[in-house]
């Protein structure tokens, strides 16, 4: 099984910049819902009762009280969709419309997010809901590009399509832009042990709503009540790692087809999603000391990425597509395995974060590992894949593609 070993500095850096922007669904993991009892945190706004940006709307217009008792010094912030409703409408004829919507919540203020509500205003379509941060230096590009997109937001599957500072759409793992997110089932994110999620004044907010038609197309209207604190409050800001490995799983033995070749496959998703998609196919071989000639092709992948840095883990997350089965992250030391999130049954409508009973402590030198299995037999009765062809399957953002990603969320020790 490929592992990475070592690692750091600006070579690291550099292949993780050519992964691509296929990894920026760092943003697709969500965070754990339901009580407070929940450790992820995720959001911030202006304080006060005024100045605020489009489709930001002060505590007042909550719709509902919080589930838990507003904490001292916490406010409310409700943010919806910018240009109100929006009517879902799946790209293809297909049945998933993915949909990414800019919204400015008028920080003037360095601010914690200390938890977050999904509303969902149609909750027969609405099937997930992600939330990114736009910091200010991206805030510019991430506006050219809904600008120049025709229709209201964009099409957004697998992630944010949030550009790097160079402006390319690529996403540095060392600090993914995920907030917040939510599925069917979900209720309010209230974080504990004194920690929030920190953003700058001037950020922005990506909400990614994705739409499942079978249900219909009338209108949504879904808003997001954040919790919030000011970037004064004596919390631990909440640190984000991503960590990915490869996807290679073959057709099943009574599989057959052109996409069965893994080299048409790679052609087929580049011809998809363009020539980012096929370097980080090869990126992760690289990063996860696989082969470029030869990957070592099966349903279990995984990836070790050493840690430069001490750290205290206190939620960890997991991301895959539908033909995932299991998922596991561990903390490696010395050759020996803690697990912090064990997923031994796949739910894709299930994608929040496992809160650790306490935080777990990672040193420099020690490693994390994420592995995932999948199984190609899937296919045959998962109805979102009833009309994909069979296929070698490799890391990649369409429906018919996969992931392996772990979310780790800490904060420094």
């Amino acid at each position: 099984m490929p592992t990475r070993r070592g690692g750091g500095g600006s070579g690291r850096r550099a292949l993780m910049a050519l992964l691509g922007a296929a990894l920026l669904v760092a943003g697709c993991a969500s965070e754990p819902s339901g009580s407070d009892d929940h450790a992820a945190a995720a959001w911030p706004r202006d304080h006060s009762t005024h100045d605020q940006g489009a489709g930001a709307e002060s505590e007042q217009a909550a719709a509902a009280p919080a589930a838990v008792p507003l904490r001292p010094g916490e406010r409310l912030l409700t943010i919806r969709l910018p240009g109100g409703p929006y009517t879902p409408d799946a790209p293809g004829g297909g049945l998933d419309d993915y949909r990414c919507f800019l919204v400015d919540p008028g920080l003037t203020e360095r601010t914690f997010v200390t938890g977050s509500n999904v509303l969902p205003g149609n909750p027969a379509v609405v099937h997930h809901a992600i939330l990114y941060v736009v910091a200010p230096d991206q805030v510019a590009a991430v506006e050219r590009h809904d600008a120049a997109t025709s229709g209201r937001g964009w099409t957004c599957f697998g992630g944010g399509a949030l550009p790097n500072r160079s402006g390319s759409a690529v996403q540095d793992l060392d600090s993914a832009p995920w907030l917040a997110g939510w599925a069917p089932g979900g209720g309010e994110t209230v974080s504990r042990g004194g920690v929030g999620k920190l953003l700058e004044p001037g950020s922005r907010i990506v909400l990614q709503l994705h739409y499942n038609l079978r249900e219909g197309t009338d209108p949504d209207d879904t808003a997001v009540r954040l919790r919030t604190m000011p970037g004064t409050a004596d919390l631990e800001p909440l640190q984000t790692m991503l960590l990915v490995a490869p996807v290679e799983l073959p057709c099943t033995p009574d599989e057959s087809g052109p996409l069965c070749d893994r080299s048409r496959s790679v052609l087929d998703l580049v011809t998809r999603f363009g020539e980012s998609s096929g370097r980080t196919v090869s990126g992760l071989q690289l990063l996860c000391d696989g082969s470029f000639i030869a990957p070592r092709p099966g349903p279990t992948q995984r990836c070790d990425r050493r840690v430069d840095t001490a750290m205290d883990v206190r939620a960890v997350a997991g991301h895959m597509h539908l033909l995932g089965r299991s998922i596991t992250v561990e903390r490696i030391r010395g050759g020996t395995a803690k697990t912090l999130l064990d997923r031994p049954v796949w739910d894709f409508d299930d994608q929040g974060a496992d809160p650790l009973d306490r935080p777990v402590r990672v040193r420099p030198g020690d490693s994390l590992r994420v592995t995932c299995t999948h199984d190609a037999s899937l296919r045959e009765v998962v109805p979102e894949l009833a009309d994909e062809q069979p296929r070698y399957v490799t890391w990649g953002e369409g429906t018919s593609d996969e992931m392996c990603l772990g979310t780790v969320l800490y904060t420094r020790a």
